[in-house]
């Protein structure tokens, strides 16, 4: 019955996520989840909030969340959105800060969300292929544009920009748009936030998915000077004005406020992560370096499909991409110690 469907649905090509399998005894490496629990803080917030406060709604400014951000990050609180997930924050973005006459840039192997949003909201766009190490060059982003989206680290490569050629990149493109989209910037790298007080044209996304273990509320914001943030906001007001609800801007607020949780939790993953790349290396698979919190590796003598099969058979669940360049690739979520172990000892049997 597609004949009820605008033309725009029709043009449509929908992003498509990781599997969620419902499958028992499944150890999941395929969608970059945190192996460990939210912070004992967030579960608590989250009981506390449970009550008749919930037939009210929430805060429409998110004010103690936003609070709570901005003093994480010292800024000021107009200088903080926040959204459903940093997935709509970029929906956002693309509409209110990306959307001009010239095309907007960013890296042909990258986050297949930005694709996604230029279909939807009809924004021209230009690839711009990694070098031969799968890494971003910022020298070849010099072209005329609307705008620039980087995710930093790279996914599904994990491979980290720098911030000294970040703001290079903003120095070069003053009038346009520099969207940085750090959901992985706590595995290993160090944030933009630092550049926004020099940089007008500079907005930074993160998310509370992943490094605090929130997938599951969906909590995303933006950081930039206040006249990008004001951009948002109006957007946001004309199309939801309450994103978060109450149970999502309590937990993210007592995420944040527990900074020895968040040390100790990332600390654990990045270790992992280290100790999974020697275990893979060792084994002859080829690694691409990664400040994430999962690993991008290919194996010069096993197909990734067949390996991905393989593994699935043992119920470990990994990341295959069918896409040009990277399809021999695998992305391997680190999980536990035990989960990592498992993965080896699967590979062992090969």
């Amino acid at each position: 019955m597609s004949k009820y469907w605008s033309d725009l649905v029709h043009r449509l090509t929908p992003y498509v996520p990781g599997e969620q399998p419902k499958l028992s005894r499944l150890i999941k490496l395929n969608t970059n989840e945190n192996p460990y629990p939210p912070s004992p803080a967030v579960i608590e917030a989250l009981q506390l909030e449970l009550g008749d406060g919930l037939r009210l709604y929430p805060d429409p400014n998110s004010d103690r969340l936003k609070g709570a951000i901005a003093g994480l990050f010292g800024l000021d609180s107009s200088q903080v959105f926040v959204g459903n997930g940093s997935d709509e924050v970029l929906a956002h973005a693309f509409q209110a800060l990306l959307k001009h006459d010239r095309p907007i840039l960013f890296p042909d192997i990258t986050y297949s969300f930005y694709p996604v949003y230029c279909g939807l909201y009809d924004i021209d766009y230009r690839t711009v292929p990694l070098d031969e190490d799968m890494a971003i060059r910022v020298g070849d982003y010099r072209a005329p544009n609307g705008g620039i989206v980087l995710p930093n680290p790279n996914a599904p490569t994990g491979r980290l920009l720098g911030l000294d050629a970040i703001g290079q990149l903003l120095a070069a493109h003053p009038d346009s748009v520099v969207a940085i989209d750090e959901a992985y910037i706590d595995f290993g790298g160090e944030s933009a936030v630092a550049l926004i007080d020099r940089h007008p044209n500079l907005l930074v996304i993160q998310t509370l998915s992943k490094s605090r273990s929130l997938a599951g509320l969906r909590v995303g914001y933006a950081l930039a000077q206040p006249h990008l943030i004001e951009a948002l906001e109006r957007v946001k007001g004309s199309f939801n004005s309450y994103p978060l609800d109450r149970l999502a801007a309590a937990g993210a607020t007592a995420a944040l406020q527990d900074r020895a949780y968040f040390e100790q939790t990332r600390n654990k993953v990045m270790d992992t992560r280290e100790w999974l790349r020697e275990a893979l290396e060792q084994r002859g698979f080829q690694v691409i370096p990664s400040a994430a919190n999962f690993l991008f590796a290919r194996h010069p003598r096993h197909d990734a499909a067949e390996l991905a099969r393989f593994l699935r058979d043992r119920h470990i669940v990994v990341r295959h991409f069918r896409l040009p360049r990277i399809e021999q690739y695998l992305r391997i979520t680190v999980g536990r110690d035990d989960e990592c172990r498992a993965l080896v000892d699967a590979l062992d049997q090969l």
